[in-house]
């Protein structure tokens, strides 16, 4: 790009950027304050009222549901509340029940009422007769008193494009979200935090008289989980951490440029398979060739959009496209098949998206589901973020040689960077209580090295590696004897491995 040409899009960026600024700086929170224990307890001494959940999935395995009424800001206990949803699978067997386990899906943002559902086929008789299972959807979240941005484009995250005209698009695009957002939600924003979900979590944790909780989150969940740990340690007992979060890296900058590499990486390893296929697909018979295509593919999308189905597909979410299906190497087939669609699309032909792409599609062009507005107000609320544009501008060009398909998506800016101020600082993650952490070598979302750094912080905790594997989430998704057994090992009796371990692919997950 001509340095002219670079200098008028910075300065269109910026001005953006400033416009977006004043915009929600307008709102100012304050840091929540500690609230006496007189003060929370009409929260802790609620009675649940459990009543079918109306959701046929965990109707059928008989689990109740109930609201739990919790303070906006615990900084005013006797001000606004809200309500956060939960569920309970109850335990198999009374006489061996020790207590309850919580859990937490990730996103951040997602719902997590009917996690357990997916988590059962994973479990042991002994785990199932041990705990009874709390599903919880965050506030914000699903059943919670929700948070809704009302964007009806974009979620939060998108590459920059192949250039500074692109990355131009993204800044204007991700101030007009911040924008939105304050408009549509206000001083509630401040109020949607991992900090505050954790301190919903023992309010949950007290209305159902318990002294202590177990907990189960995966991915977003393991910081949960471990923010939880770090504010009430004498009330954490059995911790898994699946898939989990560099506690120092969590937000809208460090865990997202940890995708890059990772993503790419991943890429290569498609691209060889699909590559020892080229009868087949016709992608190319070496992984340069392979990434080629995808490469042309989205300088492509940048001149003239792709047409899948109702979509209209550029440059800015061909590449989230990919990132959606490379979290696990059982979906080459997938990934294969839509790059022949996208090529097919790209020739001018009549293309239709099957219902699983659709869906994708349409939740990064229209904001759809709502909970798209949870996941970028809790990163945004829980850290900071640079907020001159040209600081990312600086990223993506220098992540480009080795990034080419992500690098662009993993360093650039966010709604985050046009969001209010935190109410308060991140939580710093360091003591010695026990929990397991499990880690896939070939994680895309959440990188290997993010699990050593939560290993780390956690002194206490055990390191399970499942090794050569691409999978995010592990328990409950991709079936493994050894990291599935530590697992259920440690929620039965409480043991953990007495050292770090190293699990290897048993074949049983295909």
């Amino acid at each position: 790009m001509h340095s002219g040409k670079l200098f008028a899009t910075v300065a269109a960026t910026v001005i953006a950027a400033v416009t977006g600024a004043v915009v929600v700086d307008r709102v100012v929170a304050a840091p929540p304050a500690a609230a006496t224990e007189a003060e929370l307890g009409r929260y802790y001494g609620q009675h649940p009222n459990w009543v079918a959940c109306g959701v046929q999935a965990l109707d059928e395995v008989g689990a109740q549901c109930a609201d739990i009424t919790v303070p906006v800001n615990y900084a005013e206990p006797q001000g606004k509340t809200m309500t956060v949803a939960i569920s309970r699978i109850a335990a198999t067997d009374p006489a061996q029940r020790r207590g309850v386990m919580l859990s937490n899906p990730g996103g951040p943002g997602g719902s997590g009422l009917d996690q357990f559902i997916r988590l059962l086929p994973a479990m042991t008789p002994e785990v199932r007769a041990g705990y009874d299972l709390i599903g919880m959807d965050p506030r914000g979240v699903g059943r919670s008193t929700p948070i809704d941005c009302g964007w009806t484009t974009g979620f939060g995250l998108q590459s920059a494009g192949v250039d500074g005209a692109g990355f131009a698009e993204s800044v204007v695009t991700q101030g007009r979200l911040a924008a939105e957002c304050v408009a549509n939600q206000g001083d509630r924003l401040s109020s949607i935090s991992t900090r505050n979900t954790a301190r919903d979590m023992d309010v949950v944790r007290g209305v159902l008289g318990q002294e202590r909780i177990n907990y189960f989150g995966t991915s977003y969940g393991t910081y949960l989980g471990a923010v939880y740990m770090q504010m009430y340690p004498e009330r954490s007992d059995r911790m898994v951490l699946d898939s989990a979060v560099d506690p120092v890296r969590y937000g809208a900058v460090g865990m997202m440029q940890d995708m890059g590499p990772a993503n790419e990486a991943a890429l290569d390893r498609w691209a060889d398979w699909a590559a020892a296929r080229d009868g087949e697909y016709h992608f190319g018979g070496t992984r340069a060739q392979v990434r080629a295509t995808v490469e042309n593919l989205i300088r492509g999308a940048a001149e003239k959009p792709l047409r899948i189905g109702d979509f209209e597909v550029d440059e800015h979410w061909l590449p989230m496209l990919l990132f959606t299906v490379l979290d696990d190497a059982r979906n080459y087939p997938t990934t294969s098949a839509h790059v022949r669609l996208y090529l097919d699309a790209a020739a001018g032909r009549a293309v239709t998206p099957d219902p699983e792409l659709a869906a994708s599609i349409d939740r990064m062009l229209n904001g759809k589901p709502e909970n798209m507005s949870a996941q970028m107000t809790i990163m945004c609320g829980d850290v900071g973020v640079p907020r001159d544009p040209s600081w990312y501008w600086r990223n993506i060009e220098a992540a480009r040689a080795t990034q080419p398909i992500f690098g662009a998506f993993a360093n650039n800016i966010t709604p985050c960077a046009f969001w209010p101020a935190p109410a308060e600082d991140p939580t710093t993650i360091g003591n010695a209580l026990p929990a397991l952490v499990i880690q896939a070598t070939g994680d895309t979302r959440t990188t290997y090295a993010n699990g050593v750094a939560m290993r780390k912080a956690l002194t206490g905790s055990r390191l399970v590696t499942l090794e050569n594997v691409d999978i995010h989430s592990v328990y409950g998704r991709y079936r493994n004897t050894c990291a599935w057994g530590a697992i259920n090992t440690y929620f039965s009796d409480g043991t953990l491995p007495a050292t770090d371990v190293t699990c290897r692919d048993d074949g049983s997950a295909n």
